[in-house]
């Protein structure tokens, strides 16, 4: 009788193992983000460094990243898979309107996105995808040192920054902000040249938008940037942000 009960307890052990090493597996797998990188104007020499940061965080956080250029990925089979997809330094017309389709099917079912710099410099007649980065690229000065003002100390992308960043990069002016997007870093244009969206000049932001969540950094530019320990736990804060973690 002993043995029989001993029998059961063993079982019902390997069976409760069996069910964690599962769930963990599952985990992982809805913690799973793509980052997308395909260039139809200009490219950024930053994307293979960008791709292997990227990669490297995940590793650290238990984020899977796969990392493509294909915009085949963007359909409503593959998207479901992912939590986040981000677009690094996406410029252009890089999707087709049944991949656009597949996308914005993606955010409503409560999809994040993550865009980094030249994300707003992408689809630039797609009128929805311009309201879910949040604004539009217009131009930039020469890449030059410059000091942004953190605005909001609350949420994850930017808990760990200096109320003042002083940093080098190529900063953006924009068209057609979206006026109900959550400021996060602002510049201030007196502390450099060649800045035209006047006081509040946003520089990274957050919403909620037609049913999914949505990060963007105008930070990014440059290779170096995707080795600033501030600058990736930036992107790490916005990707959290963005998987709804």
């Amino acid at each position: 009788m002993n043995k029989i009960i001993s029998l059961k307890g063993l079982l019902i052990v390997f069976l409760i193992s069996v069910c964690v090493s599962s769930c963990k597996a599952q985990h992982l797998e809805d913690t799973r983000i793509l980052v997308f990188s395909k260039t139809a104007e200009w490219h950024h020499e930053s994307i293979p460094a960008g791709n292997k940061a990227l990669i490297k965080l995940g590793e650290e956080n238990k984020i899977l990243v796969d990392t493509t250029t294909a915009s085949s990925f963007f359909n409503e089979d593959n998207l479901r898979k992912y939590a986040a997809v981000v677009f690094l330094n996406t410029t252009g017309d890089v999707l087709n309107d049944e991949q656009e389709e597949a996308f914005m099917q993606y955010i409503q079912s409560g999809g994040g996105f993550v865009g980094i710099h030249g994300a707003s410099d992408t689809e630039h007649d797609w009128e929805w995808y311009g309201e879910l980065v949040g604004g539009y690229f217009k131009n930039h000065p020469d890449i030059q040192e410059a000091v942004l003002h953190v605005v909001d100390k609350k949420h994850p992308s930017t808990e760990m920054l200096p109320n003042n960043w002083v940093r080098t990069d190529e900063w953006y002016n924009f068209r057609n902000l979206n006026k109900e997007v959550n400021l996060l870093i602002t510049i201030d244009e007196e502390s450099y040249n060649g800045g035209e969206n006047n006081k509040l000049h946003p520089m990274a932001w957050y919403h909620s938008f037609d049913g999914g969540r949505a990060f963007y950094t105008a930070l990014g530019h440059s290779e170096e940037a995707f080795s600033e320990p501030l600058f990736l736990e930036h992107l790490l804060g916005g990707i959290n942000y963005a998987i709804g973690e």
